[in-house]
Protein backbone atom coordinates (compact mmCIF):
# COMPACT_ATOMS: atom_id res chain seq x y z
CA UNK A 1 0.00 0.00 0.00
CA UNK A 2 1.40 3.41 -0.95
CA UNK A 3 2.09 5.90 1.82
CA UNK A 4 0.30 9.21 1.72
CA UNK A 5 2.89 11.91 2.54
CA UNK A 6 0.06 14.31 3.37
CA UNK A 7 -0.59 12.30 6.53
CA UNK A 8 3.02 11.71 7.61
CA UNK A 9 2.73 14.57 10.10
CA UNK A 10 -0.44 13.00 11.51
CA UNK A 11 1.63 9.97 12.42
CA UNK A 12 3.70 12.19 14.73
CA UNK A 13 2.50 11.34 18.25
CA UNK A 14 2.00 14.99 19.27
CA UNK A 15 -0.14 15.70 16.23
CA UNK A 16 -2.07 12.48 16.68
CA UNK A 17 -2.73 13.30 20.34
CA UNK A 18 -4.00 16.75 19.37
CA UNK A 19 -6.26 15.20 16.74
CA UNK A 20 -7.61 12.66 19.23
CA UNK A 21 -8.31 15.46 21.72
CA UNK A 22 -10.26 17.37 19.08
CA UNK A 23 -12.25 14.30 18.09
CA UNK A 24 -13.50 13.89 21.66
CA UNK A 25 -15.57 17.02 21.02
CA UNK A 26 -17.57 15.15 18.36
CA UNK A 27 -20.46 13.24 19.90
CA UNK A 28 -23.19 10.91 18.63
CA UNK A 29 -26.53 10.34 20.30
CA UNK A 30 -29.70 8.97 18.73
CA UNK A 31 -31.61 11.56 20.79
CA UNK A 32 -29.75 14.55 19.33
CA UNK A 33 -30.09 15.43 15.66
CA UNK A 34 -30.99 11.83 14.76
CA UNK A 35 -27.56 10.51 15.72
CA UNK A 36 -25.61 12.75 13.35
CA UNK A 37 -22.16 13.75 14.59
CA UNK A 38 -22.57 16.86 16.74
CA UNK A 39 -20.27 19.11 18.70
CA UNK A 40 -20.10 18.56 22.46
CA UNK A 41 -23.62 17.14 22.62
CA UNK A 42 -25.17 20.32 21.27
CA UNK A 43 -27.60 20.52 18.40
CA UNK A 44 -24.91 21.76 16.00
CA UNK A 45 -23.78 19.12 13.53
CA UNK A 46 -20.33 18.65 12.07
CA UNK A 47 -21.97 18.97 8.65
CA UNK A 48 -23.40 22.37 9.52
CA UNK A 49 -20.00 23.75 10.53
CA UNK A 50 -18.17 22.22 7.56
CA UNK A 51 -20.89 23.50 5.22
CA UNK A 52 -20.60 27.01 6.60
CA UNK A 53 -16.83 26.94 6.10
CA UNK A 54 -17.28 25.62 2.56
CA UNK A 55 -19.69 28.45 1.78
CA UNK A 56 -17.04 31.01 2.72
CA UNK A 57 -17.89 31.78 6.35
CA UNK A 58 -14.86 32.53 8.51
CA UNK A 59 -14.22 30.98 11.89
CA UNK A 60 -15.15 34.32 13.45
CA UNK A 61 -18.43 34.45 11.48
CA UNK A 62 -19.37 31.02 12.81
CA UNK A 63 -18.39 31.89 16.39
CA UNK A 64 -20.50 35.04 16.16
CA UNK A 65 -23.51 33.13 14.80
CA UNK A 66 -23.08 30.30 17.32
CA UNK A 67 -21.69 31.99 20.45
CA UNK A 68 -21.75 28.74 22.43
CA UNK A 69 -19.19 27.18 20.06
CA UNK A 70 -15.46 27.45 20.62
CA UNK A 71 -12.59 27.67 18.14
CA UNK A 72 -11.65 24.06 18.93
CA UNK A 73 -15.19 22.97 17.96
CA UNK A 74 -14.57 24.26 14.45
CA UNK A 75 -11.23 22.46 14.30
CA UNK A 76 -12.91 19.32 15.63
CA UNK A 77 -15.53 19.45 12.87
CA UNK A 78 -12.79 19.73 10.24
CA UNK A 79 -10.75 16.94 11.85
CA UNK A 80 -13.77 14.66 11.92
CA UNK A 81 -14.64 15.43 8.30
CA UNK A 82 -11.05 14.73 7.23
CA UNK A 83 -11.02 11.45 9.14
CA UNK A 84 -14.32 10.35 7.57
CA UNK A 85 -13.16 11.33 4.09
CA UNK A 86 -10.16 9.01 4.46
CA UNK A 87 -12.27 6.08 5.65
CA UNK A 88 -13.00 3.52 2.97
CA UNK A 89 -15.89 1.09 3.07
CA UNK A 90 -15.45 -2.04 1.04
CA UNK A 91 -18.22 -4.48 0.21
CA UNK A 92 -17.94 -7.88 1.82
CA UNK A 93 -17.73 -10.79 -0.56
CA UNK A 94 -18.47 -14.41 0.13
CA UNK A 95 -15.39 -16.58 0.17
Amino acid sequence: MARNPQFDELRNSDTLSAMEALLTRVTHSPDIMGGKPCLRGMRVTVGTVVGLLASGKSHQDILTDFPYLEEDDIRAALAYAAWRAEEHELPLTAS
